[in-house]
């Protein structure tokens, strides 16, 4: 399928920081895509919160589940603009590899403990994990992705003009451009993320009983679209209590969102006329929007689901116990670098003997980051319950 003369080219990719043949059988961003889908890191997030922690209920969304969602609606959203839908893709699926367990409230417990050192946040762990943690290849660590999926995962969050110092290490040694804007098509995957949490957030908090579906009849688009699935159901109605009446509703708010996307970036193209790539990362502003209405409007759902949702005082309890978690496992680990296990603790140890506590400190946060949520149950209760083994 061609592609618009403002997506990325393959004839125009800036390759690998490792030059390698290319595949005969598969694109460079299919290939990117590939690596991403076989890493470990992927794997994990199928453990890791999005909301609710992976042991409250099977049907709730994962980092994993959230991650396909959000792959989903940017290829949708990236084949009606003529972009490079695996690209695309590739992007959507890696944009959460570095988060830790337990969502949000373990970054922020991680974040915390390493202030001191360096700092913590998942976008820049991220990057780490596909350019130095996964260790898969002999010739180089990392995944040796594309500049272009690099780029993307560099700048999820839009141009970077205060680089963390893994981020500004990186690009020194391969040049990401850090404070221009991303590719149409990491654009297209950041807004689908807003898309797809906006939308599974609201259909897990109901679910779960800590939203009511009477309380969005006032919200800007979902109230509309609840509207028009309570006309679309049989005669007799369906009953707030009707599972398909929430389904019916999400996907309406998906469908809202990305088709107000779509349109607006229609306009902001036509307008730009951009003739390649690089003009998408030059324009002033970014290109892939929301219209200023729905934009707003996205706002207020955004508001509602902090109010409601995630400040709710069960999700605050299970917050609180996870940063206290994640908290604990790192000030016992890093006090005492000798219980890390084998292959984490030589590098921690000889950081540590170097007089590099920084270094030392990163190992373990290193190590925290990549448990899933029942894993890092575990290993606090082996830290810290003489009835659990070492």
């Amino acid at each position: 399928m061609s592609t618009a003369p403002y997506a990325v080219q393959t004839a125009t990719a800036r390759g690998r920081l490792h030059p390698e043949a290319e595949a005969p059988t598969r694109s460079p961003w299919q290939r990117d895509r590939d690596r991403i889908l076989h890493s470990a890191g992927f794997r994990t997030l199928q453990y890791k919160t999005q909301v609710f922690l992976n042991h409250e209920g099977d049907f709730f969304r994962t980092r994993l589940t959230h991650s396909l969602e959000v792959a989903q609606i940017a290829r949708s959203i990236a084949r009606r603009l003529g972009l490079e839908e695996d690209l695309t893709e590739g992007l959507a699926l890696a944009h959460d590899l570095g988060h830790t367990p337990y969502g949000h409230a373990g970054e922020e417990a991680l974040a915390r403990a390493m202030q001191p050192w360096g700092g913590f946040d998942h976008n820049t762990q991220s990057l780490r994990l596909v350019t130095l943690l996964e260790r898969r290849y002999f010739a180089f660590d990392g995944l040796n992705l594309t500049w272009e999926m690099l780029e993307g995962l560099a700048k999820h969050n839009g141009p970077v003009d205060h680089p963390t110092p893994y981020v500004a290490q990186y690009a020194a040694r391969h040049e990401l451009e850090l404070g221009s804007h991303a590719s149409a098509e990491a654009q297209v995957a950041a807004l689908s993320d807003d898309i797809a949490y906006h939308a599974h957030d609201l259909d897990d908090g109901l679910r779960a009983g800590l939203l009511h579906i009477e309380e969005l009849d006032s919200l800007p688009v979902v109230g509309a679209a609840l509207a028009a699935a309570r006309a679309a159901a049989p005669a007799q109605g369906a009953s707030n209590a009707d599972p398909r009446l929430r389904h019916e509703t999400i996907r309406r708010v998906i469908n809202t969102l990305a088709m107000d996307l779509i349109g607006q970036t229609q306009r902001n193209l036509a307008r730009l006329a951009p003739r390649s790539a690089d003009d998408i990362r030059h324009a002033a502003r970014p290109v892939v929007a929301y219209s200023p209405a729905m934009a707003e409007a996205n706002l207020a759902i955004r508001h509602f689901l902090y109010a409601r949702l995630y400040r709710h005082w069960r999700v605050n309890r299970m917050a609180r116990k996870a940063r206290l978690t994640v908290e604990s496992i790192f000030t016992i680990l890093s006090s005492d670098m000798t219980l890390l296990p084998d292959g984490t603790r030589e590098p921690a140890l000889a950081a540590r003997e170097a007089d590099d506590m920084a270094g030392a400190c990163r190992v373990v946060a290193d190590y925290i980051a990549g448990m899933t949520d029942r894993c890092a149950m575990e290993e606090y209760r082996r830290l810290t319950d003489l009835s659990s083994p070492g």
